[in-house]
């Protein structure tokens, strides 16, 4: 774990304090990592998330399979 110390206004500290509540976290620090971890659903984009490289990176071992036009298509798969 990495210690840090920071400088945060009054604002931000009321927020941290109002996370450390609804959440029944323990400290600020605990508030931070939550918050962390709930803004980084928002901000990340799927394509940058390490389990959706992983996910790519097994389907591009996949082989591919050659269904030529759409008529092979749907005969292939029923529709």
């Amino acid at each position: 774990m990495v210690k840090a110390i920071i400088n945060i206004d009054d604002h931000t500290n009321k927020i941290l304090n109002i996370v450390k509540a609804k959440y029944g976290l323990k400290d600020k620090s605990s508030a931070i990592i939550k918050m962390a971890e709930e803004y980084e659903d928002v901000i990340l984009e799927p394509e940058l998330r390490p389990e959706y490289v992983e996910k790519l990176k097994e389907i591009e071992k996949t082989e591919a399979i050659e269904v030529g036009t759409v008529e092979n298509l749907r005969k292939r798969y029923g529709l």
